[in-house]
């Protein structure tokens, strides 16, 4: 999986009285956004119980870091990065260069380099480890990241591994203060920081794989009946999409699916907790809606057009439709997920929902690395540009269509890059040139079999039971990218500047 870097929230976060060497007895004070009160945070186990304040969710199986600059005689938090730990230690190296040039790179751009660092790494024990194992296994990576940050003389005054609810400084070797078998971390929500965020607005989103949750496909039998739903559905979809005429037609009819599914969610009575709310989603959307959403997505005119629900009234609904369809994409369609993923992306980033934004499109491309409008989107999110200046495309694009008809050829043409004219995604040409021979498109099979078929008036056959389904590069119209050095599965890297 490529890596894909992330801003992670607000970069000025907090003051830290400037320490004058890497030092138990340097006093450490966190001040909340906005807010004028400050915090002291004078242990590593306060540097610690702050993590999750610095991020806004608690990080797993990560690499974090956080900048620190000097303002009037004291440290300031400035930029924060994360990444995934990679699974492979001949990986690290490239990890800990990527995420370390990332950040100070990313700073420097917004005009303030940061002069020192605080590492963390936060991993849980596997089967058979301790808490005290994880840190030795880790201890190479922590040196690895001291090393990258010396090269660009910003020190790292602090290193912290936390795992199975202790931590140990990589920094410190007194046994006084930071003994062989860790500390204890604090009660999450119990301290005097946590007491000063929550006053000043700063909330906890629980863990990344809680935000994953949302948006990942479940394994049950629903999900054989999902499966069995999509293969329908491609029997026909598939070639009525390759077709000029059909697709026009799949289009309207997918945007009027899915307006009618908003419907439907807006007006359901509200219900306790995310799980509740996503349970009540899930029962609204029947199976067969789902896979004529899902496929019909997969058409990048179509996709851009649904990208115009993103704000107002609309804007809720559309989240919810895109992340239940992203729970459908389940079995041998989960590369089909870039899409809905990509769409409720946007519409978090959209409507200020930063973290979700950066999840969503990183899984997006974990979905698949060659999505175009996902890396865009991801890109533009990460160096804090305004999602302003891509809705006013949208409402534009959406107002020049007026009353025009739903997905018709000639309009679709015009309009292709919806979606992706804010980015710079450039658009498809679903007519070939007049002249020119018809190139005939690549289909593949949801087990990944690729076979020739050509467009004209012809049926994606079944093969091995399932029905052929439009290749990646024809829905997203990506090329391909370069690949960085490969972290765990589902994680993303993160990188915000000041």
């Amino acid at each position: 999986m490529t890596n894909h870097s992330e801003t992670t929230g607000p970069s000025d976060s907090g003051d830290i009285p400037r320490p004058e060497q890497p030092s138990r007895k340097a006093p450490t004070s966190y001040e909340g956004p906005g807010d004028e009160h400050q915090v002291t945070l004078r242990t590593p186990a306060e540097l610690a119980d702050a993590l999750p304040y610095l991020l806004g969710y608690r990080p797993e199986d990560s690499i974090v870091l956080a900048a620190l600059r000097d303002r009037e005689g004291r440290g300031r938090f400035g930029g924060r990065a994360r990444l995934g730990i990679p699974a492979s230690p001949d990986d690290w190296a490239c990890a800990a260069g990527q995420l370390v040039h990332g950040l100070i790179t990313g700073s420097e751009r917004r005009g303030v380099r940061p002069e020192q660092m605080v590492a963390y790494l936060c991993q849980e024990p596997a089967r058979g480890e301790t808490g005290r194992d994880v840190m030795e296994r880790l201890r190479p990576l922590a040196q690895r990241l001291r090393v990258e940050c010396g090269t660009l003389d910003v020190p790292v005054v602090e290193a912290l591994c936390i795992s199975a609810g202790r931590f140990w400084s990589y920094c410190c070797d007194d046994e006084a203060c930071c003994p062989a078998e860790g500390l204890p971390m604090g009660l999450p929500g119990t301290s005097v920081l946590a007491a000063a965020a929550t006053y000043a607005g700063i909330q906890v989103r629980g863990s990344l794989s809680d935000l994953r949750a949302r948006l990942l496909p479940g394994e049950n039998a629903v999900a054989e009946e999902q499966t069995a739903a999509l293969d329908a559905a491609a029997t026909t979809l598939v070639a009525r999409i390759l077709d000029p005429d059909g697709r026009s037609e799949v289009a309207r009819e997918t945007l009027e699916t899915a307006e009618r599914v908003m419907r439907r969610f807006a007006g359901a009575p509200p219900v306790s907790g995310l799980p509740a709310e996503d349970l009540r989603d899930d029962h609204l959307l029947g199976h067969d809606e789902a896979a004529a959403l899902i496929l019909g997505l997969q058409d990048r005119t179509t996709r851009d057009r649904a990208a115009g629900w993103m704000e107002g009234d609309e804007a809720g609904p559309a989240l919810r439709l895109w992340r239940a369809l992203a729970r459908r994409c389940v079995g041998p369609y989960g590369e089909h997920a870039a899409a809905p993923l990509t769409l409720a992306g946007w519409v978090a980033w959209s409507t200020g929902d930063e973290l979700e934004a950066r999840e969503a499109l990183a899984m997006a491309l974990g979905a698949d690395s060659d999505y175009l409008f996902a890396r865009l989107l991801h890109q533009a999110c990460n160096e804090g540009l305004d999602p302003e200046s891509i809705r006013r495309c949208l409402r534009a694009e959406r107002e020049d269509r007026g009353g025009a008809e739903v997905g018709s050829p000639d309009e679709g043409e015009r309009t292709s890059a919806t979606g992706s004219r804010g980015p710079g995604e450039p658009s498809p040409a679903p007519r070939p040139p007049s002249g020119r021979r018809r190139r005939a498109r690549s289909l593949t099979s949801a087990d990944g079999t690729r076979r020739r078929a050509k467009p004209q008036n012809r049926e994606a056959r079944p093969e091995n039971g399932r029905p052929r389904t439009p290749s990646r590069a024809e829905r997203s119209g990506a090329g391909r990218t370069g690949r960085t050095c490969s972290p765990t599965p589902g994680a993303a890297a993160e990188g915000c500047g000041e």
